[in-house]
């Protein structure tokens, strides 16, 4: 039933999102130069890699760490780049990873494959298991504010909990938290 969803609604938000979604590319071209998306390599269901794109927020020569290692992220971000994080338009090409099954709109947010500590903690509390998710109930619940094992820990709440009715609580308190842009710390 879930991947139906994941299915219908990515479907319905990538025809509805079209012209918004083609402005970004235009717009993130024009602004930086370079490729126009980064495709992340990221920690599936399984601990399986796949490739997961994103509209490119930092200059190509941006060490791959996650975001909260660079001594100053700032530096990095291009001309567009700290609009299209803090509004969270940068996530809409995942809507493709949603589409070819890698993804989920909700689940724990997939690790970049070198935050072995993130892994590591998932692995050993089942949290592997899950599809990643567009949002999730760490995001909603502090996103980039919350240490490694806060996220876990809401990961496994998430995993406990799982159903239609908590993933739909969880994607409306996500719209609320774009919304007001609370929870993005870069």
């Amino acid at each position: 039933m879930k991947r139906l969803v994941d299915l219908l609604l990515a479907i319905l938000l990538m025809l509805a999102l079209l012209a918004p979604f083609l402005a970004l590319v235009v717009l993130v071209w024009l602004s930086s130069g370079g490729p126009v998306f980064y495709w992340s390599d990221r920690i599936g269901a399984g601990n399986d890699v796949f490739r997961m794109p994103k509209f490119r927020t930092m200059r190509a020569d941006t060490p791959v760490l996650a975001t909260h290692l660079l001594d100053d992220p700032a530096l990095y971000l291009t001309p567009l780049g700290g609009f299209l994080r803090r509004s969270s338009l940068d996530e809409l090409p995942q809507l493709w990873s949603i589409l070819k099954g890698d993804m989920s709109f909700v689940g724990p947010r997939p690790a970049l494959y070198n935050q072995t500590d993130l892994i590591t903690l998932r692995t050993r509390h089942g949290v592997h298991d899950l599809k990643p998710g567009l949002t999730g109930w760490a995001q909603v619940n502090g996103r980039d504010e919350l240490s490694i094992a806060e996220k876990v820990r809401l990961d496994v709440e998430y995993l406990q909990k799982r159903s239609l009715a908590f993933d739909l609580k969880i994607l409306l308190l996500t719209a609320l938290k774009v919304l007001r842009r609370e929870g993005v710390s870069h």
